[in-house]
């Protein structure tokens, strides 16, 4: 199968920890396992755990061996492929390959008309869609909000539908109840063409938070991880421990529990369905313990997703992580320097999948549709700085500068023409105007142009439509939950 075209950006510059540091947390991390074990949540997960080999407690805790864990390690893979609708769109993880995009579940949304913070509707997942499905530099689309205008018994046949109509990148997104779950991918077999070319081809990917910090894991959670890994379909398996609340204060600490979560969890997987596609979905962060409060933008956020990096790369399995989260509730400048420290973290550690990096504020309570703008501009910077500076013959230009020669200049060279699209980055949003030409174009500021792009996108991009006949047999197939809601799916532009 061909390599995506223009995807091959890595990282692995920067890490926090050691090579000794990630053995002790390995170590550190399997003894957690071993003597403080995890509780699970059924009967028939505990008998899985105990006929692979652990042992259980006569408190229930699950306790498991080096063994087991270390084999499951070994089972899973090291490359998953998630695809677009759009072939040129698909994503490899694998190595230090580095891909962003959106994420969170926010219940708000800053409006693009009154500029104030509203509840999030269904029409705003179908623009947020398909403003992300026209970014360049935005790899993917996870679902940024959960509508407050959809019944919960719909919302997850409402959500993935509408995602799938609005953009043909990569569709990550959960499912609240296990038999909905089955019901999304049904809707996605109908799209691909049956199961087996949805396996092949999986548009779509889950992240099941089925655990809850610290070492409990939870129900119907971990029965949906559970199905879906039966299935094969790629699962993020999401551990979010807070330094300072449900994990240690230390960062080495919350890194130890934050491993052996997810550890459990692979293990989990590969017991029941052996060399399953999951991530390892790691969703550190730290506390404001002056006021309790989630810190989303801290630095230290930022370290443990570095360091989360390290680990999930020190056992070869692709990693899901997080950057570019801010707890500025606007787009401004506190957002900005948030945004560029947590994304840059992540990327040059070589994070394979880094949610939450486009259209987040509020620590995922909120988006805006102007900091979506936004962050494609930083991403396609961080992106620019991750190819570095290419060292050739031809890019040395030896021969151009004894020709140009002393007081000469290089605009009208061939050498010039040739290199400038691609040496450079140049970017959509940032203003690079003389100051005179600034005031005469109104004095605009980042957010106000980005408000401007944002409705330009809206007003003339339209991605290519899922086809008349799938859309009408989804529609058929799932009238009942669907039907209500059409009209918002079907959003219009603005």
């Amino acid at each position: 199968m061909a390599e995506p075209r223009g995807r091959e950006i890595r990282g692995g510059q920067y890490g926090p920890l050691s090579g000794q540091d990630i053995i002790r947390i390995h170590k550190a991390s399997l003894e957690v396992l071993e003597r403080a074990g995890v509780q699970c949540p059924t009967p028939a997960v505990v008998e899985i755990f105990r006929k692979a080999g652990a042992h259980v407690g006569e408190d229930g805790r699950v306790h498991l061996t080096r063994w087991l864990v270390e084999d499951a390690i070994f089972h899973a893979p090291s490359r998953i492929r998630l695809c677009g609708r759009n072939p040129d769109r698909d994503l490899v993880l694998e190595g230090h390959r580095v891909h962003a995009g959106t994420g969170g579940s926010a219940l708000n949304v800053i409006d693009m008309d009154t500029g104030q913070r509203r509840l999030a509707r269904l029409s705003d997942l179908a623009r947020c869609a398909r403003l992300v499905d026209a970014l360049e530099h935005i790899d993917f689309f996870m679902r940024p909000i959960t509508p407050h205008d959809v019944a919960r018994k719909d919302v997850d046949l409402a959500k993935w539908y509408t995602c799938f109509r609005h953009t043909t990148k990569h569709v990550m997104g959960s499912a609240f109840f296990s038999g909905t779950a089955t019901e999304v991918l049904r809707m996605a077999e109908i799209i691909q063409g049956g199961p087996k070319k949805l396996r092949e081809r999986p548009i779509l990917s889950f992240i099941v938070c089925w655990l809850r910090s610290p070492l409990a894991m939870t129900e119907p959670n971990t029965s949906i991880l559970i199905e879906l890994v039966n299935r094969r379909i790629p699962v993020v398996l999401s551990s979010a421990p807070i330094a300072g609340t449900t994990g240690p204060v230390t960062l080495a600490g919350t890194l130890v529990q934050m491993n052996a979560e997810l550890l459990s969890g692979i293990a989990l997987a590969q017991i029941v369905s052996p060399g399953c596609p999951v991530l390892y979905g790691a969703v550190p962060a730290a506390a404001d313990l002056r006021t309790m409060t989630f810190a989303s933008g801290a630095v230290e956020t930022a370290l443990l997703n570095a360091g989360a990096a390290q680990l999930a790369h020190h056992y070869e399995i692709p990693v899901y992580n997080t950057g570019g989260l801010t707890d500025s509730k606007v787009p401004d400048i506190q957002a900005g320097y948030e945004k560029v420290f947590g994304c840059m973290a992540a990327a040059l550690a070589g994070g394979n999948y880094i949610h939450d990096a486009a259209g987040m504020l509020e620590s995922t309570m909120t988006i805006s549709y102007e900091q979506f703008v936004i962050d494609d501009e930083i991403i396609g910077m961080l992106k620019r700085m991750l190819r570095g500076i290419q060292v050739t013959d031809d890019a040395l230009a030896l021969e151009t500068i004894c020709a140009v020669g002393p007081g000469g200049h290089y605009v009208a060279e061939e050498h010039t023409v040739r290199h400038m699209r691609e040496e450079f980055y140049y970017p959509r949003l940032s203003n690079r105007q003389y100051h005179e030409d600034w005031l005469a174009g109104g004095e605009q500021d980042a957010r106000t142009r980005a408000n401007r792009i944002a409705r330009e996108i809206l007003g003339s991009h339209e991605p290519a439509p899922l086809p008349r006949r799938i859309a009408r047999k989804i529609e058929r197939e799932f009238g009942d939950v669907l039907g209500p809601y059409l009209d918002r799916i079907q959003a219009p532009p603005r």
